[in-house]
């Protein structure tokens, strides 16, 4: 007994010796200031290592390098470091016995510390870990993301282990608390989740951003990374995003707010406030970006906002780096050029000599991107697009995917003098049955183009391009025809433009949609609004669900949607059955959420409800304010150009209408130097349409004295053709009126008749303004129904004292009046028919 006390006793001694010496390893590893100090002490105990040792090592050697800056990080050095080799072979013989959270650790830090996930230790510790998930031994919620967050940086999108953690995450969802641990989650199982599971984390994620009073900026920006990888633009989150930037702004960088732009840009979404705010503390900051890489995202984001001024540095700093972009950063360059218009000679000779040399490092789609660019920019380099097509045609002989070789076509389509291959005609029609809609739509476009130019120059090339053509028109109608998902129809179709959709498909998709009508919702509305106005035709059956379903799910749609259903209603100027609980249903749910839109867009709602006639008293006083009209100013200067323009024209139609329409709210004209320069830059001539129509009137009128043409009304209105019918509905002469006929052959372009035309007339005399129509002022369906902007047009000039005659381009045109004769007596009838 005694012997066997002495022995239990000193063997206690050894292991409390022992404890105490690796707990003061421990503490050594853990108080390291330096990479080297890591390496001496495991280069001193690498016999007393243990699982713990080696995992706290791993870990601290990326702590290190994670506080200093990117450019300082000495990655390299440690990878190559031979104590570096020593600590991956422990912890790979000690896997075994690691804690989970050890294991994600280590693997964590070896791949923060960029060893490739090929490396032995790396499968090791994934093996281990999916093991113990198979064998129900759950990880920490904490350490699942951690884990998940490795699977995504190795790209094992599609991995059965990145199916095991979703299964994970679909149980435990409700169990889930922290934003951080969720948002690392969803963009880790993205690929592999269903559409219903989708909801439910973006209804979860919405939640926790809800009831936090802190997020962290880079939680919100998981979440938008999650919404692209999904392929979904969901308002309210990304509204709540938006949010935690901007009250985050003071700790955004450069690399986050390039990321954020660039994720904005997928979703397709958009926020002054941000790019405001962005462009300040960029434009603050524009010296210290001195290196490639930070300037390539500061040119990609500040460039589009810029004034003159920045604008021309960043061109000249661009021009001096030229030579030290890599082939991402010439792509991004070139990207921002076109999204600024910006056709800098210079700076562009330079990308181009640099692209020579990074050509044959650029995968398919970037090849196209590129070629894209260097098109619409108007590259001169001849031998840089030679090379382009060169490696566009190597790609397409070998292409197996009908989207890479739809979008090569596409873009060979744009080179110049480009000589068709039958090839090429070969791939297009191999590709087609496997094709949706948008490839179709590429393929079109070129062959058109190319039989249209006459760049097909084999033999029966004419004859081949037409049965080409017909067999896609075919795979077209047959893709619609199987249809059974609106949803995933819908997906398809804002990628479809152009004339092939318009007079091949548009019909055969409405009827389609028409009959999958059932499925409309809600959560689909809006990208089925987007179709039907990009379609230009006015379906009562569509429009009529569309209709119902926002009245009956108003809370349920968000705020910034309402404005483009209710677009659709005024543009194609239809009036659904419950026509006066549609709008008022919509205003009273936007009025209630004003604060939820940008100040631009309540101006372009204002516009929209005004064509309809809707003017909402609080949504004008609100607009109609210096305070408002501030700072629609300040944030108009950092939108893109088309922005910009579009919502000065809704706002000064706005004005008009308000001014014409409600007095009683008594706010000025004052867009009368914004109209002055509009006219002033769109002077073009007579089209001899309007021309010929202006001579009959002269005939009919008993001279040119008897009209004016092209004349400016108050509140700029352009009317094509005015005269003036006394009582007796006698053409009264201008001249005796005292007008100055400062003409020539009586035609007045942009005459302003705000002064002397409005000159009282003489007693039962009455203007007449004759408007000829185009196929743009009607609806693109067979009933061809008056459009929203020129019935308004309509309705201001009869409030300001004229009598209005439109002349329909296919009445003017129609058989019925085919001679000069018919044409004549159908003005008469207009002219002097019943009023």
């Amino acid at each position: 007994m005694l012997c066997l006390r002495q022995v239990c006793l000193f063997t206690l001694r050894r292991y409390q010796a022992r404890t105490l010496c690796s707990d003061l390893l421990l503490s050594q590893i853990n108080g390291c200031t330096h990479e080297d100090e890591v390496f001496s002490l495991v280069g001193r105990n690498k016999a007393r290592l243990s699982e713990k040792h080696v995992g706290v090592a791993l870990n601290m050697l990326w702590q290190l390098q994670k506080k200093r800056p990117f450019l300082l990080r000495t990655s390299d050095y440690i990878k190559n470091h031979s104590q570096f080799l020593t600590l991956c072979i422990l912890a790979e013989n000690k896997v075994e016995h690691m804690e989970d959270e050890v294991i994600v650790d280590i693997l964590y830090s070896i791949l923060r510390l960029n060893v490739e996930d090929h490396v032995s230790l790396a499968k090791v510790l994934v093996t281990e870990a999916w093991r113990r998930l198979e064998r129900q031994v759950l990880l920490s919620l904490p350490a699942l993301s951690k884990f998940a967050l490795c699977l995504y940086k190795q790209h094992r999108h599609f991995s059965p282990v990145i199916g095991q953690v979703a299964h994970i995450v679909d149980m435990k969802l409700d169990s889930i608390q922290d934003i951080r641990i969720l948002s690392v989650l969803m963009i880790s199982i993205s690929e592999v989740i269903t559409e219903s599971f989708r909801d439910r984390l973006l209804h979860k994620a919405e939640q926790l951003l809800e009831e936090k009073d802190e997020v962290h900026f880079n939680y919100a920006r998981r979440i938008l990374q999650f919404l692209h990888h999904v392929k979904l633009r969901y308002h309210p989150v990304l509204e709540k995003c938006n949010r935690i930037f901007l009250e985050s702004a003071s700790h955004l960088d450069i690399h986050s707010i390039s990321h954020i732009f660039g994720l904005y840009e997928q979703l397709g979404f958009d926020n002054a406030q941000f790019r405001l705010i962005a462009k300040q503390l960029l434009s603050e900051t524009i010296d210290d970006y001195y290196d490639p890489e930070t300037f390539a995202k500061l040119f990609f984001s500040l460039g589009p906002m810029a004034g003159s001024k920045v604008r021309e540095r960043l061109l000249v700093t661009a021009v001096h780096m030229a030579e030290e972009f890599n082939s991402h950063q010439v792509l991004m360059i070139l990207k921002t050029m076109q999204k600024m218009k910006c056709r800098n000679s210079h700076l562009l000779e330079k990308m181009a000599s640099v692209l020579h040399k990074h050509l044959d490092s650029y995968h398919v789609l970037q090849l196209v991107k590129l070629t894209q660019y260097l098109v619409v920019l108007r590259c001169q380099d001849l031998e840089l697009f030679a090379k382009l097509k060169m490696l566009l045609l190597g790609y397409l002989k070998s292409s197996v995917i009908p989207a890479d070789t739809a979008a090569v076509i596409r873009v060979l389509a744009m080179l110049p003098s480009f000589q068709v291959e039958e090839m090429i005609i070969n791939k297009a029609a191999a590709a087609l049955p496997q094709c949706r809609l948008h490839h179709l739509n590429c393929i079109a476009t070129a062959l058109v183009k190319w039989n249209h130019h006459g760049q097909l120059h084999w033999q029966n090339s004419s004859e081949r391009c037409a049965k080409l053509l017909q067999k896609l028109n075919d795979c077209g109608l047959q893709r619609l025809r199987k249809a059974n998902n609106l949803n995933l129809l819908l997906e398809e179709l804002p990628y479809v433009n152009g004339e092939w959709i318009e007079e091949v498909l548009n019909e055969e998709t409405l009827a389609v949609c028409q009959h999958l009508i059932d499925q409309i919702t809600w959560a689909n509305v809006l990208p089925l609004s987007f179709f039907l106005i990009k379609s230009d035709h006015r379906c009562p059956a569509l429009f009529d669900r569309i209709a119902s379903v926002t009245v009956e799910n108003i809370d349920k749609i968000p705020t910034s949607e309402i404005y483009f259903i209710l677009s659709l209603f005024s543009a194609l100027n239809y009036d659904p059955p419950d026509n006066e609980e549609f709008f008022k249903s919509c205003i009273q749910h936007l009025t209630s959420n004003l604060s939820h839109l940008e100040t631009y867009h309540l101006v372009l709602l204002g516009h929209v409800l005004a064509m309809a006639g809707y003017f909402p008293p609080v949504l004008i006083t609100t607009i109609f304010n210096v305070s408002f009209l501030s700072k629609l100013d300040a944030q108009l200067k950092v939108l893109p150009d088309t922005v910009k323009q579009r919502v000065h024209s809704s706002l000064m139609k706005l004005n008009r209408a308000v001014c014409l329409e409600c007095p009683e709210f008594h706010i000025p004209w004052f867009h009368e130097p914004y109209c002055q320069r509009v006219f002033h830059n769109s002077m073009s001539q007579i089209n001899p349409q309007r021309q010929h129509i202006h001579r009959m009137l002269t005939e009919i009128l008993g001279g040119s004295h008897y009209s004016r043409i092209s004349v400016l009304t108050p509140y700029y209105y352009e009317i094509d053709f005015e005269c003036v019918l006394d009582v007796n509905k006698k053409p009264l002469s201008y001249m005796t009126q005292n007008i100055p006929l400062d003409g020539v052959g009586g035609i007045y372009l942009r005459h302003d008749i705000k002064d002397e035309g409005r000159k009282a007339l003489p007693p039962g005399a009455q203007r007449i303004a004759l408007e000829f129509l185009d196929s743009k002022a009607f609806s693109k369906d067979y009933s061809r129904h008056l459009k929203g902007e020129p019935a308004v047009k309509k309705r201001h000039l009869e409030m300001l004292g004229w009598r209005v005659i439109q002349i329909p381009h296919f009445e003017w045109n129609s058989m019925v009046l085919s001679t000069k004769g018919e044409k004549l007596e159908y003005l008469r009838q207009q002219l002097y028919g019943i009023q």
